[in-house]
């Protein structure tokens, strides 16, 4: 009888700890989705918040939390240190990747962030699949949520940037991929992630479902009820070859040829329909949040950048490509909902960085903006210097407001270091739009308490990979390239590029909203408190402890 009862016991026993397994396993979202869109400003989701519907953007709001204040903290504001500022919870200075591209100083040569010619391109005949993570230097949400689950849960990357979808799902994704444009429409990746593209990415670019948003893209609604931009027609746009003026509508497939053809595609609003048809099949393909372990997808919508540059924040395209993405989101959650089940997954939103108005509009009503030619300043530079100390080209480069010096010929000619950067230091002041200039050692000093904005070029100070001395811009400029003379730019840490969206929604988020400063950094430590998992290691952000639910 005894035996008869322990039995029973352990069987009750059992079952409750089974129970409460399940109950702990069950108690993390099944899935976490990251998303980026690029080049978006706070302010888009209050300006076109009344023609938004209830399913996207709003959707985040009403149901989730609003980070109102929220910032970048560094410099300089580009896709590639953005999106590894998201997904890392650190900023340059320790993630190294300062920028989009930059001149390393032992080959004397600009690179790639992502460019690692020791993989092959796989989808692509190309060379566009020769990419890695190698220069990241710290991990990200992704990588942390695969160690903790031994491997188990899943992280994925997607945009139409290699950039974005690299940078963003870390060292141990399972893949990134990324949209080869030009005359292909094919979804492709690296052999970094994989030797062969999986049957449902080859299924997708085989159906070429890209080809069919040649089509015309028109506004969503009425132009004349775009009453949240300026004028279709005026002077601070850049459009489309083959198109005398840059207006609605655009008819994509007769515009291809002279635009290099599927590019048009990515420089529209449809793109992002692209983006969300791909990241749906993925849920799918890669079998995301099907069962308790968690697994992490980033998407990362690159349309709008591509949109913002072309034509400026101001403009018509850019309401109408919003409008149109707050139905993408809403497709997306619809997604979510049927295939991975409403309370059962978490999603954040944010943008890598902002953008200003069209210089040439700021002038316009009467605000200061310009444009500045850096290599002609640095040709200028390089004449003065070699006046001066009888050697040519000290100055190899000044990419992203970064001076890099010759420190061969400086060595070689014996010269002083630190009176050679005072001197360069004093003649860029001399310029009107250039507002501070700073050198190394003054740099690494520059913490929050020399000033707010000063703090932002400590943060994307990295010793190793930034130049010998940092050039500011006066607020409203942005370096002068044909590209840029319409549409806009970015780089800064004015709050025109800094000021970002942040929301959350799911399981384990608050309902609200606040005005407390937030920042870019704030946000993978946040997901991993939710997920009870080690931070990435170089986090340097904190948990937003009002966001979270607390048990």
């Amino acid at each position: 009888m005894k035996n008869i009862i322990s039995i029973f016991v352990l069987f009750i026993l059992s079952n409750i700890c089974v129970s409460q397994n399940s109950i702990i396993a069950t108690s993390k979202p099944k899935l976490v989705v990251g998303i980026v869109v690029d080049q978006m400003r706070y302010d888009y989701l209050t300006r076109f918040e009344n023609r938004y519907g209830e399913g996207g953007f709003k959707r985040m709001m009403n149901e989730g939390f609003n980070c109102k204040n929220n910032h970048l903290n560094y410099v300089p504001a580009y896709t590639a240190p953005g999106h590894a500022s998201i997904f890392t919870g650190t900023t340059p200075k320790y993630h190294g990747i300062i920028a989009n591209n930059w001149f390393d100083k032992a080959s004397k040569r600009h690179i790639y962030c992502v460019r690692d010619n020791t993989y092959q391109s796989v989808g692509t005949k190309s060379n566009s699949g020769k990419v890695s993570p190698e220069r990241l230097l710290t991990t990200t949400i992704g990588d942390q949520n695969k160690v903790h689950t031994q491997m188990r849960g899943k992280s994925i990357g997607i945009s139409i940037k290699d950039r974005s979808a690299v940078l963003s799902a870390g060292h141990t994704a399972n893949a990134a991929y990324w949209f080869q444009a030009k005359d292909e429409g094919n979804w492709i990746t690296s052999s970094y992630y994989m030797e062969e593209l999986p049957k449902w990415v080859k299924k997708f670019n085989k159906k070429k479902s890209v080809a069919s948003y040649f089509k015309v893209w028109n506004t969503l609604y009425d132009i004349d009820t775009y009453t949240e931009s300026g004028d279709d027609l005026n002077d601070f746009e850049g459009g489309f070859n083959g198109k005398e003026t840059a207006t609605f509508p655009y008819d994509l497939a007769a515009l291809k040829e002279q635009n290099n053809g599927f590019d048009i595609i990515t420089e529209s609003a449809y793109g992002n329909n692209m983006t969300t048809d791909f990241a749906i099949a993925a849920l799918d393909g890669e079998q995301l949040g099907q069962d308790n372990i968690t697994d992490i997808l980033s998407v990362s919508y690159s349309s709008t950048d591509k949109v913002g540059h072309n034509f400026g924040v101001n403009s018509k395209e850019v309401e109408d490509i919003y409008l149109r993405l707050d139905k993408d989101l809403e497709r997306l959650f619809n997604a979510l909902d049927a295939k991975v089940g409403k309370g059962n997954y978490t999603v954040f939103l944010t943008a890598d960085h902002g953008a200003p108005n069209v210089p040439a509009f700021l002038k316009s009503v009467k605000i200061p903006g310009g444009l500045f030619d850096l290599n002609k300043m640095k040709d200028e530079m390089n004449h003065m210097l070699e006046q001066r100390y009888k050697y040519s080209n000290l100055i190899l480069s000044s990419i992203n407001n970064h001076i890099y010096l010759d420190h061969d010929k400086i060595n070689q000619g014996n010269l002083d270091l630190q009176k050679l950067k005072n001197v360069i230091a004093n003649e860029l002041l001399k310029y009107k739009l250039i507002d501070k200039v700073y050198i190394t050692s003054e740099v690494n000093q520059l913490e929050e308490q020399y000033g707010y904005f000063e703090s932002f070029l400590n943060h994307g100070f990295h010793q190793k990979r930034s130049g010998d001395i940092v050039l500011v811009f006066t607020p409203g400029v942005i370096k002068d390239v044909v590209w840029n003379r319409t549409g806009t730019a970015h780089s800064t840490s004015f709050n025109y590029d800094s000021h970002v969206p942040l929301l959350f929604f799911g399981k384990g988020i608050n309902h609200g909203s606040t005005i407390t400063k937030t920042r870019i950094v704030d946000i993978v430590p946040t997901i991993s408190a939710l997920l009870d998992i080690s931070f990435p290691n170089g986090a340097i952000g904190d948990p937003l402890q009002f966001v979270l639910k607390q048990d």
